[in-house]
């Protein structure tokens, strides 16, 4: 009967633990590759990061932004951001030695951590579209707020590319707000904002 009682207590403990390390709650649907956000290793994250590549490529691209709380008003400090995107050939470029997620996102990818204001800054430079023209220039973004696990946002699109048709537009979700930037040329260098509201269409936010 004891030894009943204590496999008994052990099943409990088992379960109890394990229940613990699983998510409570998860937000915003299935994510593949998300998990690339955790892969900046040991580099201290701060509010403007510089890609890889980017002094090597025209035209050279400044991309800013805040982030909002789920009110669309007050900044949201400590939010970790991770883009990544092509070459100017259109293809997401790899040295060979990659490990984890830059297998298929390559090297050409940053990570940002909001300030105080909730500003965010990246130096890139614009990618292409895909070789054969399948998808327009885009930009990925994953975002990981204080308290709550990883999701992704809309892909950055940009206004005045030819390929960014009706069918590539009628499919987004505003996952985080309006994707589609317009590019402005500053001093030779693209220069595209856009300002994101956590939680926003995002799926089982709460």
């Amino acid at each position: 009967m004891k030894k009943l009682i204590l496999l008994s207590k052990l099943c409990l403990l088992i379960l109890f633990y394990s229940c613990e390390a699983q998510p409570r709650h998860h937000i915003g649907g299935p994510c593949e590759g998300c998990e690339a956000i955790y892969e900046y290793g040991n580099k201290k994250l701060s509010a403007v990061d510089t890609l890889p590549e980017f002094w090597n490529n025209e035209p050279k691209m400044k991309i800013t932004g805040t982030v909002y709380k789920v009110d669309g008003k007050t900044p949201a400090q400590n939010v970790i951001i991770y883009i990544y995107h092509t070459n100017r050939k259109g293809v997401y470029q790899t040295k060979g030695n990659e490990e984890g997620w830059a297998k298929r996102h390559g090297y050409i990818r940053g990570w940002a951590k909001t300030n105080k204001d909730g500003e965010f800054t990246f130096y890139s430079f614009r990618p292409a579209s895909y070789p054969d023209g399948s998808e327009p220039e885009h930009i990925h973004i994953t975002i990981k707020e204080p308290g709550k696990n990883e999701y992704y946002l809309d892909e950055y699109f940009f206004s005045d590319d030819p390929l960014f048709t009706y069918q590539f537009k009628s499919r987004l979700k505003n996952r985080g707000g309006f994707g589609v930037v317009v590019p402005k040329m500053v001093n030779g260098m693209w220069h595209i904002n856009r300002d994101l509201i956590l939680g926003k269409n995002i799926p089982d936010y709460y």
